[in-house]
């Protein structure tokens, strides 16, 4: 037992003088350790300004029970109870009990309030004991961060959000992905925590903490105007036709900048929501929206001219054993290349592309690459689709090839490369590569701004440009869009309409399936905006066609944004009266003369009508609106007599 004890000794001495350095460090490497404090992410802001997705500070409120002086918890500890309560809701003997409870048993890490707003932070770090901070009163505070968008659902696929992919792995899309690393994201600040046991971390107090530096603010080219009437426009149609997604993107036809891009697709309960960048990302075949690019081809390469007869037959022709249809039954006949895509004839465009690019296929696709068709446009956007034009000797190169493209089909394109091209042509055949961001701003010092950027300075001849120009508006005026066209509004482009999953022909009979299309500019005359709207599988028992499908869309953003006559059938008079109107209006009114000093009922009432009301009362109340709409609860129950600057809280719909 000497020798043991001996032993002990020794060992004690040993840790305590030889040791002792090691086992310190060891042991406060295991229980203190740095954390990172994510910075605020920068704003995203609209073209003129208006708060398109940002960050909300959330906190979590928590006390170390142990940490204050017997006297001091003592002292103050009825006071928090009450101020607990009074902000809870829950008797002040609850609170009492659980915060003695929780210092009896010495716990440092207690929670008061979970993901709470700034407001309610400086209202709580307020509270007695608390107010004592982190040393005197043992107030804990963790902060997060929950990003926001302002405007809702409208354009969230593209300015961005966090996606979580099957493997839990976070990343974000859109313009937030876009630029998160270089601008919006910030730098992550440290903050010392000390372990507390079962896995819990507690904040040391300004002990070596780094502050975190919020990222900067970005803004982007999004008018909410167009954008509001873009998502509305391409909602209203997807539901009409019960279609499985669609896009729409408006682009300024001078700077390429990108005024409203919406991207919606249905869910299982038939609503629709933004999931995709299908107008960024989505590459498919893009019908007769092509059929602009092969005739343009064929212009500007002198093989043809607008006059050119082309025969396409009675409506069927055979190409290498296959068979290519007009969709106007008995077909067209005789008729000229203007007018073959005026009425878009795929064997009037067929028949040109192979006459005179069959035994050359490269004279055809070195032109298609000079316009950079084959390349993808370089956006800032991450996830942009690659076009697939073939040549020969690839996989799905064959005779058919070039016929079938000349059509826009054995090809891939997304929708924003189909638009820069039409906005090339109202830009003068200047191709610019579209812009979704102006600038990067840290409070008002600018950190980038960015420039309109051309790809290619001259398409084609001012000659090809004009008869194209002409021919695109002789589309809406006699051709294939002429459902579109109005006599107070001119408009310029061209309809589409592709067969979609198609692989298995004999299942596609059964149930077939289309894309329909529309990509243009407005007005046909010093063209102002381009627009491209894309429709994949709209119901055929109510429609297909391109004209009825996305045409409807492409004329209610073109007359509802760039023309002060307003449409015929939305707008018929102002002169009109509404016996709903004049019920509410004396129900208000009565109202009004009745309750003096009586909280009337307001459930049911549009909010600002509600709150007029009570404003006009005989005493003074202070009014708390939540929400917007119409009425839906009351703080205060009816008929109840009202108190001097009593406050009352409306939550509306």
């Amino acid at each position: 037992m000497f020798v043991f004890a001996l032993a002990v000794v020794f060992k004690l001495v040993s840790i305590q003088f030889i040791q002792g350095e090691e086992y310190r460090q060891l042991a406060e490497k295991r229980t203190v350790k740095d954390f990172d404090i994510e910075p605020n992410r920068g704003n995203v802001y609209s073209a003129d300004g208006s708060l398109l997705a940002t960050s909300i500070p959330k906190y979590d409120i928590r006390l170390d029970a142990v940490q204050a002086q017997q006297a001091v918890f003592d002292e103050h500890i009825s006071a928090l109870a009450d101020s607990l309560s009074a902000y809870k809701g829950k008797s002040a003997s609850y609170y009492k009990d659980i915060i003695r409870k929780a210092r009896r048993n010495k716990n440092r890490y207690f929670l008061l309030a979970r993901n709470i707003s700034y407001s309610d932070y400086i209202r709580l770090r307020n509270f007695p004991l608390l107010n004592k901070g982190a040393i005197g009163g043992g107030l804990i505070v963790e902060q997060t961060t929950r990003r926001e968008h302002p405007m809702g659902e409208i354009a969230a696929r593209s300015i961005g959000y966090e996606r979580i992919d099957e493997n839990q792995y976070a990343t974000r899309v859109g313009i937030d992905g876009a630029f998160g690393e270089k601008y919006l994201r910030g730098v992550k600040g440290k903050r010392l925590k000390q372990k507390i046991g079962n896995g819990q971390w507690k904040p040391i107090a300004d002990f070596d903490q780094v502050e975190p530096q919020d990222g900067y603010d970005v803004y982007t080219t999004i008018d909410v105007n167009i954008q509001d009437i873009a998502h509305h426009s391409l909602l209203k149609q997807l539901e009409t036709y019960e279609a499985e997604h669609g896009c729409v993107v408006v682009m300024e036809v001078k700077t390429g900048e990108i005024r409203a891009i919406s991207n919606l697709a249905r869910t299982s309960k038939g609503t629709y929501y933004e999931k995709l960048n299908y107008a960024v990302g989505e590459s498919h075949e893009p019908g007769s929206t092509f059929k602009t690019m092969a005739l343009m081809a064929a212009l500007e390469d002198r093989v043809i001219d607008t006059a050119t007869i082309i025969d396409t037959k009675s409506g069927t022709k055979y190409f290498y054993g296959r068979t290519i249809s007009d969709s106007h039954r008995g077909g067209y006949g005789k008729i000229s290349a203007a007018k073959a895509l005026e009425v878009s004839s795929n064997i009037g465009l067929a028949t040109i592309v192979d006459d005179y690019y069959s035994k050359k296929p490269e004279k055809f696709l070195d032109r298609l690459s000079k316009w950079k068709l084959d390349q993808p446009l370089g956006v800032s956007i991450i996830g942009e689709g690659k076009p697939d034009i073939p040549r020969p000797g690839a996989a799905n190169w064959s005779k058919n090839a070039l016929p079938s493209m000349a059509y826009g089909y054995n090809m891939k394109m997304t929708p924003l490369q189909t638009l820069a091209f039409y906005n090339a042509i109202a830009n003068d055949g200047e191709l610019i590569k579209p812009r979704f961001i102006r600038s990067v701003k840290s409070f008002d010092k600018a950190i980038e701004t960015f420039q309109k950027e051309v790809l290619v300075e001259k398409l084609c001849s001012d000659k090809t440009l004009n008869e194209i120009q002409d021919i695109l508006k002789n589309v809406v005026i006699r051709g294939t869009g002429k459902s579109m066209y109005s006599e107070t509004f001119s408009m310029a482009g061209k309809t589409g309409t592709a067969w979609t999953d198609y692989a298995n022909f004999e299942e596609w009979k059964k149930d077939k399936k289309y894309v329909s299309s529309f990509a243009g500019y407005f007005p046909a005359e010093n063209p102002k905006y381009s627009c491209i709207v894309v429709i994949h599988k709209p119901s055929t028992k109510i429609g297909y066609y391109g004209a009825d499908v996305s045409g409807p869309v492409f004329k209610r953003i073109a007359q509802k944004i760039y023309t002060d006559t307003p449409l015929v059938d939305e707008v018929k008079t102002l002169d009109f009266k509404s016996k709903l109107v004049n019920e509410d209006y004396e129900n208000y009114f009565d109202n009004v003369n009745k309750y003096k000093e009586l909280m009337p009922s307001v459930v049911g009432m549009p909010a600002m009508d509600a709150v007029a009301l009570l404003e006009n009362l005989q005493v003074n109340v202070t009014v708390k609106l939540k929400g917007s709409g119409t009425v839906r609860s009351q703080s205060v129950e009816r008929h109840q007599k009202l108190k001097p600057n009593q406050t009352i809280v409306l939550e509306a719909s």
